[in-house]
């Protein structure tokens, strides 16, 4: 069917980090139109861009001429996946399942083309199923195939076990046996033959393929991508100030662009390749000369417009550039109410106020400067501006300096910025 191999090429771009048989997947996946499935539980309100990798490889597969297929863990999200976790998670209640289920279902669309004829992504809730079983059905139909020493084994589970302060509940334990089941059921009613997940689901994935073959007697396959980790040993996605999320409500626009054009240098070309749809060749060129005119700073701004787009969209994305031409280049003509509602959101700085004395008590309060005395050098020595213009004196705000009749922008050199909320 596909006149390329698609498996190549996701290994050349390191999208790849186990998989099994790939001779025969291959082989499938090119005289084929596969249908294939990642599962999301929704234990949050939104997606983080730890899960950009399996929905940005979904959607490859797609515009290869196969099905993805998104499972919502309605039922598996109950419990909780236990893998590599240090301890059980927090149990959630139906009525916010309920609720992150249809918001991250509204994400997830963003990503996939649901109305495209044969290959039309497909969202389904294991809800579907689960419902329907009672633990004798289940214990008889499933858990007889698979042995326990072989479950304790898993290094996601022994991880657990080896610590007496922890351990693992018998309900974590049976989160492996659901996502096994899930598998089982897709690839009965749905001919689901793939699998994709982040590298610590191998485990899971591994007993759905089991499942599938010791039931069905078919060969199923599973596909993980590489779980990112940055230099400090923390999960790609994650910093000192907290998640990157999805959701634009949960963090801006403009704050997700900045986590992108703050990564290390040493990641851009590669996180090229992981999240962007551009060949590889080109990618390659670009890194031959990333040291001729600072070309790397253009390819790291080209990299997180490009991811800004895919998550937020277009014009989530000028939004995003107008703020930065208004921080960095100082332009004001262009800047909107709504970009001062993204600042103020978890872009820089913020204080509510009344009323205010002074230049100098506005940098004190905003911690722009330590005192009044250091707030007096700093305007002497033309370091401070208000809406992006030079203050060279101490200064009474008026109404001009409130734009949109709500905000002030102070700023110290170039990089240290506070927004004055009236």
């Amino acid at each position: 069917m596909n006149e390329f191999n698609l498996i190549e090429r996701l290994h050349n771009r390191g999208l790849i980090s186990y998989i099994t048989n790939e001779d025969n997947l291959s082989k499938l996946i090119q005289n084929n139109s596969i249908s294939l499935y990642c599962g999301f539980d929704p234990t949050d309100e939104s997606l983080h861009i730890g899960h950009l990798l399996p929905l940005i490889t979904l959607k490859r597969f797609q515009m290869a001429g196969h099905r993805p297929i998104i499972l919502i863990g309605g039922a598996t999200s109950l419990i909780g996946d236990p893998s590599f976790k240090d301890k059980e998670r927090i149990f959630n209640t139906n009525k916010n399942i309920n609720i992150w289920t249809e918001k991250i279902s509204k994400q997830i669309s963003c990503f996939l083309d649901f109305n495209c004829g044969e290959n039309s992504a497909l969202l389904l809730n294991n809800n579907t199923w689960f419902n329907k079983i009672n633990i004798l059905s289940f214990l008889r139909d499933v858990g007889k195939y698979f042995s326990i020493n072989t479950m304790i084994n898993r290094a996601a589970v022994k991880q657990r076990i080896t610590r007496p302060d922890q351990g693992i509940s018998f309900t974590e334990f049976s989160y492996n046996l659901l996502q096994a089941y899930d598998f089982f059921i897709l690839n009965k009613q749905y001919e689901v033959d793939l699998q994709i997940g982040g590298s610590d689901q191998w485990g899971n994935i591994s007993s759905g393929m089991h499942l599938i073959n010791r039931r069905s007697k078919k060969a199923a396959y599973g596909l993980t991508v590489p779980l990112l980790i940055q230099s400090n040993g923390v999960k790609f996605g994650k910093t000192e100030s907290g998640t990157i999320w999805l959701d634009a409500n949960k963090t801006s626009p403009y704050r997700f662009y900045q986590f992108w054009m703050n990564i290390e240098d040493s990641n851009v070309y590669y996180f090229l390749k992981l999240f962007t749809f551009i060949k590889t060749s080109e990618i390659n060129k670009r890194e031959q000369k990333k040291y001729i005119d600072n070309q790397i700073i253009n390819d790291k701004s080209f990299l997180a417009k490009n991811i800004t787009q895919l998550v937020h969209g277009k014009e989530k994305l000028l939004a995003v550039e107008r703020i930065t031409e208004f921080l960095f280049s100082k332009n004001i003509t262009n800047i909107e109410e709504a970009d001062f509602q993204q600042l103020k959101q978890d872009g820089i700085p913020f204080i509510e106020i009344d009323n205010i004395k002074d230049l100098q008590e506005a940098l004190v309060l905003t911690s722009l400067a330590e005192s009044r005395t250091q707030a007096k050098n700093m305007i002497i020595s033309n370091s401070i501006s208000i809406n992006t213009k030079k203050i060279r004196k101490n200064h009474i705000f008026n109404n001009q300096d409130k734009l949109f009749g709500k905000f002030t922008l102070l700023s110290r050199g170039k990089k240290q910025h506070s927004l004055l909320c009236w």
